[in-house]
């Protein structure tokens, strides 16, 4: 990554909901986690299609099911290599804010 402050930048741009932190993944993490999320995409599409086609509630309920499902699990992995990198890293430097942040976004995650 040559410019850091660009890639900060326009991530912090792009999404509207950023705390303006950044975080550079290890391109294996990356690419699992885009994938998963490439995968989500498709079945939400998926259900616009049964919606589109007059598929019956039940069969359409069960799809979103696993969507959420699907969401879960996404968190999930996000949430493991978030603890074992940035929260991990934070405090072995003396930034137990971290550990506030956790907890106010796991209050959050779990309503």
């Amino acid at each position: 990554m040559e410019n850091n402050n660009n890639l900060e930048a326009n991530t912090t741009d792009e999404c509207c909901c950023c705390t303006g932190k950044h975080k550079d993944r290890e391109e294996k993490e990356k690419k699992d986690l885009m994938n998963r999320l490439k995968r989500i995409e498709g079945q939400v599409r998926g259900v616009e299609g049964m919606l589109e086609n007059d598929c019956y509630c039940i069969d359409i309920l069960m799809q979103v099911s696993a969507i959420s499902s699907a969401l879960n699990s996404f968190n999930k992995v996000l949430l493991s290599n978030h603890l074992k990198t940035c929260v991990a890293d934070n405090i072995k430097a003396g930034n137990d804010e971290v550990v506030d942040e956790l907890a106010k976004a796991l209050q959050k995650l779990m309503k």
